[in-house]
């Protein structure tokens, strides 16, 4: 589960109603006055007042705030509080409207994140854009793992010895009863039920009677919980890179791995034997995969250690994982596939190892992202901490020694080869030993129209779960992108097409027709 850092950081209302200003409410049942009676104090944002801010992101005109919350909505009035950082992104016309942003994980640090949307001129003309650092994570108070995240990551589970796997399972229970042990109580109030009254708390602190919502990935979740919660509450909500959220954590993230598998031989496999000229991995996808193989094993064997990082087989398919969400990073995960394939050549003259060490050493110390929806990229103890509780607490997840090391198999002897390595690691809720809260049934009755944006081949959300959060999603639309595979597409992909459908619903109240529209051409 640890990511290689070799691209990445140390890392609705239908037709015409506009998500209108109100009043600040006095002190409700679930909102005492204490909390409601809040100003927000905006100021400029430092850049250490942001969470893993990618290098060189241009902060400039994003300002910086945070409220109080309490520390349970169940117990509202024990006077035990949280503090929630957020950030704005000024309209430029008169404020009309707020639209609230979430970047996923669940755990991304959310409050930089208004600014990838600078450009949406459509947007911005009467809304201010509101980015969040959920409760556990970023600037906001923090639940730890006490950095049990990423124990056994370099446990190979292609390597069938029952040792082996045993020890991998191990690890995955080990991280689960740590984290629980490190986390606390606090631990126990990281969950969707909570960041959904917390968010509604800000949605009163912005004086507002609806709120619109950009969420991807893992925000579509909290975004879809929130409508369903609050149907009064909500307006335009935009749901991009779609999880399954009428279902479970679990069905998500157990579409991953044949998402990755698609979305590495059906996409950027044949691109980069496309440009066999320039990497020499092969002709075909087919040969490229096996060059990649060659390299893999060479690793099962011996690492690499550019700029004192090891890199072995695991890293280097935890550092695809990350990178195949965007388009974008192909160049740079192929010319990082070909420095490895040179240092692990017998072949290699010691000048080229050198000069390839010295390369990839260049690209670890860059620290640059792969994508802007890397969420788990930076992989903190915070983040990560507030990814595992989140997942756990909302339950349910199910599984045991016996069930992961089987279903682990049946990926394998399917092809599905890439994920492999993570998806054992990724079933820390089976072994969880706090006990979930149950969740409510999402099935959009009395929500007003939600719009979800999905990519054919987006690995990380495959098109799967989205399809049946659709189906399940009363009065929900789906524009359906085609010939695309990044994680993220609105505002920050730089599909026209798609950013004008989605810019009349969230500012005119068109709701759209499901339809599909065509993706961005790779690099």
């Amino acid at each position: 589960m640890r990511r290689l850092r070799l691209v990445v950081t140390s890392t609705a209302v239908v037709c015409g109603l506009l998500a209108g200003a109100m009043p600040a409410a006095a002190g409700t049942a679930e909102s005492p006055a204490r909390y409601t009676a809040q100003t927000l104090d905006w100021h400029a944002c430092a850049p250490g007042e942001l969470a893993d801010l990618p290098p060189g992101t241009d902060i400039s005109g994003l300002e910086c705030s945070s409220y109080r919350t309490p520390r349970d909505w169940d117990r509202p009035d024990d006077g035990q509080e949280l503090t929630i950082a957020i950030s704005r992104l000024k309209s430029t016309g008169a404020t009309t409207a707020s639209v609230l942003t979430n970047p996923g994980g669940p755990g991304g640090p959310g409050r930089w994140f208004p600014v990838l949307l600078r450009g949406q001129n459509k947007l911005r003309e009467h809304q201010e854009i509101i980015g969040i650092d959920t409760r556990g994570t970023g600037r906001s108070t923090n639940v730890t793992c006490g950095g049990a995240f990423g124990t056994g990551a370099d446990l190979d589970p292609r390597n069938r010895d029952p040792r082996n796997l045993n020890q991998i399972v191990d690890a995955t229970r080990y991280t689960a009863i740590a984290c629980h042990q490190a986390a606390g109580e606090l631990g126990e109030l990281i969950s969707t039920f909570q960041n959904v009254r917390d968010l509604d708390l800000l949605r009163t602190l912005l004086g507002r009677e609806r709120i619109n919502w950009i969420g991807y990935s893992a925000g579509t979740w909290l975004g879809a919980h929130y409508a369903q919660q609050f149907p009064q509450h909500t307006g335009r909500f935009v749901l991009d890179s779609s999880t399954q959220f009428t279902g479970s954590w679990q069905q998500s993230f157990d579409y991953q791995p044949e998402g990755y598998e698609r979305r590495w031989r059906q996409d950027f496999l044949p691109w980069l034997a496309r440009y066999d000229a320039r990497y020499h991995f092969g002709t075909s996808g087919e040969a490229a995969r096996q060059t990649y193989e060659s390299v893999r094993y060479a690793l099962t064997r011996e690492p690499v250690e550019p700029n004192g990082t090891k890199i072995g087989a695991v890293a280097l398919d935890s550092f695809l994982v990350g990178a195949l969400k965007a388009k974008s990073q192909f160049p740079l995960i192929a010319s990082t596939l070909v420095k490895v394939k040179t240092l692990t050549d017998a072949r290699s003259s010691a000048q080229a190892k050198d000069d390839a060490r010295t390369a990839l050493g260049k690209t670890l110390s860059e620290k640059k992202n792969a994508g802007p929806l890397d969420t788990t990229a930076g992989s903190d103890d915070a983040m990560a901490a507030t990814l595992i509780t989140t997942l756990c607490n909302d339950g349910p997840w199910t599984g045991n020694r016996q069930s992961l090391i089987r279903r682990s198999q049946e990926y394998l002897d399917r092809g599905v080869t890439l994920h492999s390595s993570l998806w054992m690691g990724l079933q820390v809720c089976a072994f969880w030993p706090g006990k979930p809260r149950p969740m409510p049934v999402l099935n959009g009755k009395g929500v007003p129209p939600v719009v979800i944006v999905q990519s054919e081949h987006d690995p990380a959300t495959p098109i799967e779960g989205a399809r049946k959060a659709h189906a399940a999603f009363q009065n929900s639309r789906m524009l359906t992108v085609t010939g695309e595979g990044d994680h993220g597409i609105y505002g920050i992909g730089g599909n026209k097409a798609v950013d004008k459908v989605v810019d009349e619903y969230l500012v005119d109240g068109v709701v759209p027709a499901d339809q599909s529209l065509p993706g961005l051409p790779l690099p």
